[in-house]
C-alpha cells in the first residue's frame, strides 16, 4: 500500500491515503493541508503567456469552463452581474455571504443547479476565508464600502480585507487568477479616504501577488446604482436636486455590465492582462450638472437645482461622521450627502491619458443615454408609461 508523508506539528508521520483522509476531514481548516505548503511563499499565480484558463465545455450555462471562481462581494452591485456572466459561460461560482440567507438568493437562479454555491463566512477570520477559498482556481475582489459604520472602517473594508484574500490566495497553490476591483481615482493623495484605502489595497495585492489584474470602474450606472438612483428619489421626494459645487465636477460613468465584461475578458485571454491595472471609463465624460440633466430627462421632470457650496455641503455631512461612533446605535445610510463623496466628487475624476481601457480588453462600453438609464422610468409621477422613453428617441446603432 502506498504511504504517503504529511507534517504534523514538528514531527514527519507516514500515513496512508484513508488515514489522511480522516485527518482532513477533523482538521479540514488545518495549515498543515491548506496549499501547497504551510510556510508563506512566492506567488503561485500562472504567469504570463500560459495560456487561456477557459479550456473546456462549448459555452453556455449548461457546459463546463473550467473556472471555479470565489467571487467576494458578490451580493453587492457589480455583484449580481458578474455571477451572472460567470454562469452563463459555464462556470461555478462560490459566494461567500455574511448577512442573512436571503442576501445571496437571487443569485441561485443565474445558473444551473449545484453552479452557483452559496457559503456563509466571517471576513474576520482567516479560517472561513480559507475554506470558501480552498475549492477555486480564480478568486475576485469586489468587496468595498463607499461609507464608514460603527463596525467596518474605509481601511478595514476597502484595504485589510483585500490585502489578506491576496495573502490568502498566495498561499493557496491552486490560484490561476486573481482580480482586484479598485475604484478610478485611486491615489494615495486623494481628499477620499475611501479612495486612499483603495490605492494602498492596489500596492498591497500587488506586492503579494504581481501577476493579479485590477480594474479601476468609475462611477457605475445600472438598476441599482447608488447615483441617479438617489438622486431621483430625491427628487421625487422634494422637487429639487441638491447640487453639490457649481456642478462642474467632470466624471465619466460606466455601465455596470461592461465593467462584469471586462472582468469576463479578463479571465479568458491568455493571461496578458495579468499584472495590469485598467482604468474602465464610460465612451462619454460629463459634468455632475450634465448627468443630472439626463435623469431629470428620463424621469420626464423639470430640473430644479439648489446649488450648494462645497463647504456647506460637507458641514451638512459632518454630524454623521462625528457621531458615528459616539452614539450606541447604528447611524442611517448616507446617500446624497455622503462626506467622503463630497469630497471625492470635488475634483474631477476621468480615464488617465494613458491608462489600459475597455479597449485593451476587446469591449466597447455603452453610452449611457438609452439603455443604461431606462430603469429610471420608474420615477416618472405618470407611471413608466409617461411620455417615451429617452431609447425611443435614439437608434439602436447610437447605443453603443
Amino acid at each position: 500500500m502506498q504511504t504517503a508523508c504529511r507534517r504534523l506539528g514538528h514531527q514527519y508521520i507516514k500515513q496512508s491515503p484513508a488515514s489522511l483522509y480522516s485527518l482532513k476531514s477533523v482538521y479540514p481548516l488545518s495549515d498543515q493541508y491548506y496549499g501547497v505548503e504551510n510556510p508563506r511563499m512566492a506567488s503561485t499565480l500562472a504567469t504570463k503567456g500560459v495560456g487561456h484558463l477557459v479550456r473546456k465545455g462549448t459555452g453556455g450555462r449548461s457546459s463546463v469552463s473550467g473556472i471555479v471562481a470565489t467571487v467576494f462581494g458578490a451580493t453587492g452591485f457589480l455583484g449580481r452581474y458578474l455571477v451572472q456572466q460567470l454562469a452563463k459561460m459555464g462556470s461555478q461560482v462560490l459566494v461567500p455571504f455574511r448577512g442573512s440567507e436571503d442576501s445571496q438568493r437571487h443569485l441561485k437562479l443565474m445558473g444551473d443547479l449545484g453552479q452557483i454555491v452559496p457559503m456563509k463566512y466571517n471576513p474576520r477570520d482567516e479560517n472561513s476565508i480559507k475554506a470558501v477559498m480552498a475549492k477555486a482556481n480564480v478568486v475576485i475582489n469586489l468587496i468595498g464600502r463607499e461609507y464608514e459604520t460603527r463596525n467596518y472602517s474605509f481601511e478595514e473594508v476597502n484595504h485589510h480585507m483585500a490585502e489578506q484574500l491576496a495573502v490568502i490566495a498566495k498561499e493557496h497553490g491552486g490560484i490561476m487568477r486573481y482580480i482586484q476591483v479598485s475604484c478610478l481615482g485611486a491615489s494615495p493623495s486623494s481628499a477620499s479616504k475611501m479612495l486612499r484605502a483603495k490605492a494602498a489595497a492596489e500596492e498591497a495585492i500587488l506586492r503579494e501577488l504581481p501577476e493579479a489584474t485590477v480594474m479601476r470602474p468609475a462611477v457605475m450606472v445600472g438598476t441599482e446604482d447608488r447615483i441617479l438612483n438617489p438622486w431621483a428619489q430625491f427628487a421625487k421626494k422634494y422637487s429639487f436636486l441638491p447640487l453639490i459645487g457649481d456642478g462642474s465636477t467632470k466624471i465619466q460613468p460606466v455601465y455596470v455590465v461592461d465593467v462584469a465584461s471586462a472582468i469576463i475578458a479578463a479571465l479568458k485571454d491568455d493571461g496578458t492582462s495579468m499584472g495590469n491595472i485598467y482604468e474602465l471609463g464610460g465612451p462619454d465624460i460629463y459634468t455632475m450638472h450634465e448627468l443630472a440633466e439626463l435623469m431629470y430627462d428620463t424621469i420626464r421632470e423639470w430640473p430644479h437645482y439648489v446649488r450648494i457650496p462645497f463647504p456647506i455641503a460637507k458641514a451638512l455631512a459632518t454630524p454623521r461622521e462625528l457621531l458615528l461612533k459616539k452614539v450606541p446605535f447604528p447611524m442611517p445610510v448616507p446617500t446624497i450627502f455622503n462626506l467622503d463623496q463630497i469630497e471625492a466628487f470635488s475634483t474631477d475624476t476621468v480615464v488617465s491619458t494613458n491608462a489600459l481601457t475597455f479597449e485593451d480588453l476587446g469591449i466597447a462600453p455603452r453610452k449611457l443615454k438609452g439603455y443604461p438609464v431606462e430603469y429610471l422610468i420608474q420615477y416618472r409621477k405618470g407611471g413608466p408609461m409617461y411620455g417615451s422613453t429617452v431609447s425611443e428617441k435614439l437608434t439602436p446603432k447610437s447605443w453603443n
